[in-house]
């Protein structure tokens, strides 16, 4: 933060007019950044206002005001969403895929981000080119691929099948590789003097040193696993293994339809993303902030 006070102080200095004239737009810039806050949180309060309404009352209001508010609060969708769609056993598959894919992709990618970073062997160069060129390539192009080695090896309607796929990722492990580029060397030259192999300085000294960019990946890693659709739909059948994407596109269909019952099945599906952010959002800021340092 220091270094970014700095930074703009000097560009101030040697530039008064630009920062006159950024001074004055400024109102301009909070105008625009609140109204596209705006766009995001109106669907957000439809949503939550909707999951506390009696049933009839969510489509009637939905032309004015009233559409935000819920003037007569109730608890009943709750109840009737977590009955009828069998909440708890969604839930429990979608935490289950989650925690494993997040918790093992952190090892792995982070792991394979300090390889190509820091240590020196043959092909390096090569990998760390096909691991940016697999960042490019859209899942959708890998899906039935992906979806005839699950059936070959078994794992169609499995937890693996929506775990193992989806450890390593191309771009996580780029951000690791960045983030790690930028930690002095002095400090793993000190470690290695007192004796400390690679993956004992690793674990030692990369690691706390890491925080902000575990917690950045964490919460994209788990934003991504959480609100997968399309793959789920493709290698899951039954209730056992479905994850509550699955779990509300086919909760939308039971009759009869009931929007505030749909509205709290998205309102409990949203907590534990925000529960998610709250847990690592100041680590997440930091990491933001130290990439805006460097830019």
């Amino acid at each position: 933060m220091t270094l970014f006070t700095a930074s703009r102080g000097r560009s101030a200095t040697l530039h008064p007019e630009r920062s006159r004239r950024s001074t004055h737009n400024r109102p301009l810039h909070y105008l625009i950044c609140g109204l596209i806050a705006l766009v995001m949180l109106v669907p957000l309060a439809f949503m939550f206002a909707g999951a506390f309404k009696p049933n009839a009352d969510v489509l009637a209001d939905g032309d004015n005001w009233r559409a935000l508010i819920p003037l007569h609060p109730t608890l009943d969708n709750f109840s009737s969403a977590w009955e009828r769609s069998n909440f708890g056993r969604l839930l429990l598959n979608s935490l289950v895929v989650c925690g494993a894919t997040v918790g093992l992709g952190l090892i792995v990618n982070s792991m394979f981000g300090y390889a190509l970073a820091r240590l020196r062997w043959t092909g390096r160069n090569v990998v760390l080119a096909a691991v940016v060129a697999l960042i490019i390539i859209p899942f959708e192009a890998l899906a039935i691929p992906l979806l005839l080695m699950m059936t070959e090896l078994g794992w169609l309607d499995t937890y693996q099948a929506q775990i193992v796929p989806f450890i390593a990722n191309p771009f996580f492990i780029y951000l690791f590789y960045s983030f790690f580029l930028a930690l002095p060397r002095e400090l793993e030259e000190a470690a290695r003097v007192d004796g400390a192999g690679p993956l004992r300085t690793f674990r030692s000294v990369i690691v706390p040193l890491s925080k902000p960019a575990y917690a950045s990946v964490a919460i994209l890693s788990f934003l991504t696993t959480w609100g997968q659709l399309l793959w789920p739909v493709m290698a899951t059948r039954s209730e056992d293994v479905r994850p509550l994407p699955v779990g509300m596109a086919v909760f939308q269909t039971l009759p009869p339809l009931q929007w505030g019952d749909t509205m709290a099945f998205a309102t409990m599906m949203t907590v534990p993303t925000l529960v998610v952010f709250l847990i690592f959002q100041r680590a997440f800021v930091q990491g933001v902030a130290a990439q805006a340092v460097k830019e």
